[in-house]
């Protein structure tokens, strides 16, 4: 196989990718999309154009995925994805399986809004001040187990896979509740902070179906985690105007019902909330599909000109950055939230089509979070070699060294796109596969840190 081939191979590789991320094409329909295309290179190639010339005439022929879609869902009517592209005529198959998993997730529901109550029967009241420290330790082991349960139901799992979630549920909840912790204790803070982000990749080897060496199936994971926090977001919204609703028209006649709300309302539907949220994710997928790279292309320029605008005042006024915890808490979610743009904005995009203003902005997005990732860094360093390690400013530096080297590449790797040098398949890939760094990290600050600073 020729040099020729092998860069042709290549895009049809990257371009198969995109359209395997559609949600309404099968996979079937992608290999019939793939043979068009082919066939339609051919026939250009044989006209006399050179492969990377026929291969971009040739998908923009074939017109957009959507038009696809639509195409497809006129000429195959029995199909799910029909009821989302063309809206208006039912779909048994959807249905029938919409009404099999309803009854199951409202079960899962049901379980993670009574599991948080269950530690009352043991004396453990959710509104008194002693138990503080065990709800917030423990309050994601209420409602990701039911959760991990809901998608292993739906995937189908194997005894194998399930046995290894159960193994790391159990791990989560022995770990911190047979260490010693306190609540005036730094590693309590890092551990009530990282366990539902370790527990929630174990909910995502449920979600890939155990699939997780899978770039694509990772991908989707990432995917639906956006959606799930769009999802969880707006549900919460609507709860507390419900619940300020009730609260105030009980009071009216004379009822107070705080300590009702503080209790049962909110724990419990805060816990079922998760699992709800999940579920809509999969019930409606396509009008998240939609919102998600709306919001990305309209936040993706603000806090690009924030992140600018932030640097500039540093050096205007050339004041250093406070290392506070909750200083740092609030640069991490700052970069978390750079990336997250970052992820959302390569799944929505066409890997066919040419870098444009929108990719030249998120590099400046990225450029200017390394930037701050490395003086955040910088003020860590200083303040750990003058006072010493400690569990917060360890966490902080070890957290910050694994999104700099994200940051770093994934801004060599954009660069080299927008430069037209690099293929935006390698960015996606770095990416996917960069979650593991994160889950390992989580696990290891769960497990290790308690231990390595004698709990305090």
């Amino acid at each position: 196989m020729t040099g020729g081939d092998n860069d042709l191979e290549g895009q049809i590789d990257e371009w198969r990718a995109y359209t395997q991320r559609r949600r309404e094409l099968h996979h079937t329909d992608t290999e019939e999309l793939e043979d068009h295309l082919r066939s339609r290179i051919t026939d250009l190639t044989e006209a006399g154009l050179h492969d990377d010339e026929a291969f971009l005439i040739a998908v923009k022929r074939m017109g957009s995925l959507d038009e696809l879609s639509r195409e497809f869902a006129r000429e195959h009517s029995e199909r799910l994805w029909k009821q989302l592209v063309l809206p208006g005529e039912p779909d048994a198959p959807a249905a029938a399986r919409s009404r099999r998993e309803l009854p199951v997730m409202v079960l899962c529901a049901v379980i993670a809004a009574l599991a948080i109550k269950v530690p009352s029967l043991f004396g453990l009241d959710i509104g008194d001040d002693d138990s503080g420290l065990f709800y917030m330790l423990n309050f994601s082991l209420f409602a990701l187990p039911p959760l991990a349960a809901y998608f292993a139901w739906q995937r189908r799992l194997g005894g194998r896979v399930i046995a290894v979630l159960a193994s790391l549920f159990l791990v989560g909840a022995v770990v911190v509740n047979a260490y010693p912790l306190t609540e005036d204790s730094h590693t309590a803070v890092l551990t009530a902070i990282h366990l539902p982000l370790a527990l929630w990749f174990v909910v995502g080897v449920a979600y890939v179906g155990g699939d997780w060496r899978s770039d694509r199936r990772r991908m989707d994971f990432i995917r639906f985690t956006g959606e799930w926090l769009i999802y969880f977001a707006l549900i919460a919204l609507g709860g507390g105007v419900l619940l300020a609703f009730t609260a105030g028209t009980f009071r009216a006649i004379g009822i107070d019902l705080e300590g009702v709300l503080e209790s049962w309302l909110v724990p419990c539907g805060a816990m079922a909330a998760i699992i709800v949220a999940a579920w809509l994710v999969e019930a409606k997928q396509s009008v998240i599909e939609n919102m998600a790279p709306v919001l990305t292309r309209v936040f993706t320029p603000l806090f690009a000109a924030t992140l600018l605008a932030f640097l500039v005042a540093i050096v205007w006024t050339t004041n250093g950055i406070d290392v506070e915890r909750d200083v740092l808490i609030l640069f991490d979610l700052l970069l978390v939230i750079v990336l997250g743009l970052l992820l959302y904005a390569i799944s929505a995009r066409d890997f066919a089509a040419r870098p444009g203003l929108f990719d030249r902005l998120q590099l400046a997005l990225v450029v200017s979070a390394l930037i701050i990732d490395v003086l955040v860094l910088v003020a860590i360093t200083g303040r750990i070699t003058e006072w010493g390690f400690s569990p917060n400013k360890t966490a902080a530096l070890g957290e910050n060294v694994i999104l700099l080297t994200n940051l770093a590449w994934s801004a060599w790797l954009f660069l080299g796109f927008v430069r037209g040098r690099v293929p935006f398949a390698r960015l996606e890939r770095w990416q996917t596969r960069y979650v593991i760094v994160y889950a390992v990290w989580a696990w290891v600050v769960v497990l290790a840190f308690p231990l390595v600073f004698n709990f305090g």
